[in-house]
């Protein structure tokens, strides 16, 4: 089945939408003493339910031979709770509208991998991408009164580890594969062993969220960033097939800039002509660095 191009802009739009809320929606759910662990247990049992009813639906069986097992876990640790950790340790005391430019240097962080791995490339325009990348993190971090208080910078490295794991993560799939698995197995194998590895965590650490209430905002926001994820990754996964992966790529500067606008209408977040500077300057490193359509590529 065809779709119109407006039809798959819209689509595109809505799920640059949906993922750019996940950011706001962190914030509100670290604000009132929730931490890492507890919050990626309950992300990791909502995806768990939704994805594995979705892979009944397809009738979809999901492998569980070790070599299975293992790549789950892999993807469970640096696809989810080493990099969720790092995000929401960061939202306690980060701005969310910084979280999402920070979060755009995921494929700034992939391109030096790929290419250690022989995988891509360097050219003039994608190095200029790249500093202009870095120099957009500088004006976010070097300026007195580019954050509401100076302290807030030494936050910025914890920020930096999620889209650096997320940047491992693109690459070692892309290089090795994904054992005959589809991406939403592969995502609903690693909720499921995800899911438990961190209950127990949970429990020791004393970060246990309770489900049964009352509910907060913190609850709810836990519950509506995990729907938004799952949803925006099924619909990547379709809009890759429907459309390509160049056109589906482009969903990167949709969400971060949906992260900042739902920053300012749900958390009436405002940022310092620095931090704007720095958006600007990342919106155009990262159309240098990702690739145009019919670029070389290496043989994979």
């Amino acid at each position: 089945m065809s779709h119109s191009r407006t039809t798959l802009i819209a689509i595109l739009v809505g799920m640059g939408a949906a993922w750019g809320i996940t950011q706001p929606l962190s914030k509100i759910a670290v604000s009132e003493g929730y931490r890492d662990i507890g919050i990626i247990f309950w992300q990791f049992a909502i995806g768990a339910g939704l994805l594995g009813a979705l892979l009944l639906i397809r009738r979809k069986p999901l492998p569980i031979r070790l070599a299975h097992l293992r790549f789950y876990l892999l993807i469970a640790l640096i696809g989810t709770i080493l990099p969720n950790w790092a995000s929401f340790t960061a939202a306690v005391h980060l701005p969310s509208g910084i979280l999402s430019i920070v979060i755009a240097t995921v494929p700034m962080m992939a391109l030096p991998i790929a290419v250690g791995l022989a995988m891509d490339r360097f050219s003039p325009a994608r190095i200029t991408g790249l500093a202009l990348g870095l120099l957009a993190i500088v004006l976010i971090a070097l300026p007195d009164t580019s954050l509401p208080e100076a302290g807030m910078a030494i936050w910025l490295p914890i920020a930096l580890i999620a889209p650096f794991l997320y940047a491992c993560e693109g690459n070692i799939v892309g290089k090795w594969g994904t054992y005959g698995l589809d991406a939403m197995q592969v995502l609903a194998g690693a909720s499921i062993l995800g899911l438990l590895i961190s209950a127990p965590l949970a429990v020791v650490t004393g970060e246990w969220i309770n489900p049964l209430g009352p509910w907060g905002a913190p609850d709810w926001a836990i519950l509506g960033s995990s729907i938004a994820h799952v949803a925006a990754y099924v619909t990547y996964v379709w809009l890759v097939g429907a459309a390509g992966a160049v056109f589906t790529a482009q969903v990167g500067y949709l969400v971060t800039g949906f992260g900042i606008l739902w920053a300012k209408l749900i958390l009436g977040e405002s940022y310092s002509p620095w931090v704007w500077g720095a958006l600007a300057l990342m919106m155009v490193g990262l159309f240098l660095v990702t690739p145009r359509p019919g670029a070389a590529q290496p043989a994979q």
